[in-house]
């Protein structure tokens, strides 16, 4: 049985505590990252004035309680279709960019106001997956964050829509909350919905479908089945938060998804009134380095494994050698984040390639000795080395 495998095990034994479990996490939290949706944060006309006054009263009462706060705030681009409703057409991703230096400003001056009302102080930092790429820019994104926190700001944070390109963007910001999470060290992730939690069943295949209380493994859910599409003025949906829940989950962060249109809806989940869906972490957690790594940016390519190998990886807890990669998709360097599937195409894992796609596919199935007469002395002994691999990751 796999590590994964019998963390899950040791956590269905002690299924019946998750009330306990949430009580005491809301409890003791201490730095809380809460993200709110564009469904929540808008109206038919744009940006909900009264929503965004709300939820800074809201997230400075958390705060007074002694907690970190940050929130990752949507409603950039559908500030500025509200703006430019009655004059532009928005089409494509040049005015959805557009748009959203149009809404960011106007976005950002409400919170400034709302916070300052309450003698808080807030922040905007808005970032692209490529400020997280680079392990130095990550440090120094850390550092900021930490720095904020300790002089009292609320750290306002979205995607920098205005510069991102396909390749650098986070594609949600429930995925970015969900990377944040590693940057502030956080130990709780509240996401703030349209809904009033994860229903069991699809409420559009069943209107009578019930919110569930808890999810004891996020990682056995069928997401395909179990979410419906995406909202109308956003970009995630329910799938993309129960994703961004199961990043959570491996570094040991439960998550709580709630209805975020709800009146005061932080205020009583941290007095402890049972609202929303509360998502369990892994009993047995991966380390921030190996959680970095995996989400840092896009698998640039494939590699396939053969059973032997699969089964090496899973339950041995071993590296990925030459002799067991099978098939190799992609062009990328050497150094570059790649998937690892199964022959079935079931994805392992993901981890960083010691070798680029070209030699890779020239040693793939060779035994040790025979990787050196075909590429020389300067080779590596792993295709992947285990510590720079991170199974079940959420790709």
């Amino acid at each position: 049985m796999s590590g994964r495998n019998e963390a899950r095990r040791d956590q269905a034994d002690t299924a019946g505590d998750w009330q306990a479990e949430r009580r005491r996490a809301l409890t003791d939290a201490r730095c809380v990252v809460v993200k709110v949706g564009s469904a929540v944060l808008t109206n038919g006309e744009g940006l909900d004035l009264a929503m965004v006054e709300s939820l800074a009263g809201q997230l400075s009462a958390v705060q007074e309680g002694g907690r970190r706060v940050v929130l990752v705030s949507s409603g950039a681009v559908a500030a500025g279709r509200g703006v430019l409703r009655s004059c532009c057409e928005i089409a494509g991703m040049p005015h959805r960019q557009a748009a959203s230096a149009i809404g960011q400003s106007r976005l950002m001056h409400h919170y400034d106001e709302a916070f300052a009302r309450r003698g808080r102080i807030s922040a905007q930092v808005l970032l692209t997956r490529d400020d997280l790429k680079s392990r130095n820019r990550f440090l120094n994104a850390r550092n900021t964050f930490a720095a904020l926190l300790d002089w009292g700001a609320i750290p306002v944070v979205n995607e920098n829509d205005t510069v991102a390109v396909h390749d650098l963007k986070f594609g949600d910001n429930d995925c970015l909350a969900s990377l944040l999470l590693n940057i502030v060290e956080a130990d709780l992730f509240v996401n703030m919905t349209s809904a009033g939690g994860v229903f069991a069943e699809n409420p559009q295949d069943n209107p009578d479908a019930c919110v569930m209380d808890c999810i004891d493994d996020v990682h056995g859910l069928d997401l395909d089945g179990l979410c419906g599409g995406k909202t109308s003025v956003g970009t995630g949906g329910m799938y993309s938060k129960l994703l961004s829940a199961r990043r959570a989950a491996q570094i040991g962060v439960p998550t709580l998804i709630v209805p975020g249109r709800e009146p005061d809806v932080l205020a009583r989940v941290f007095a402890g009134e049972a609202i929303g869906t509360w998502v369990r972490a892994d009993a047995r957690t991966v380390s921030r380095r190996k959680y970095w790594l995996a989400y840092q940016s896009d698998p640039a390519g494939t590699v396939t494994v053969d059973e032997g190998a699969a089964r090496a990886l899973l339950q041995g807890g071993k590296s990925l050698l030459p002799g067991g990669v099978c098939a190799v998709e992609g062009g990328f360097g050497s150094g570059a984040l790649v998937r690892v599937a199964a022959q079935d195409g079931t994805v392992i894992g993901v981890g960083l390639s010691n070798y680029a796609a070209a030699e890779l596919r020239r040693i793939m199935g060779h035994k040790r000795h025979e990787v050196a007469a075909i590429l020389g002395d300067a080779h590596y002994p792993e295709v992947i080395h285990r510590d720079n691999l991170l199974l079940d990751a959420v790709v």
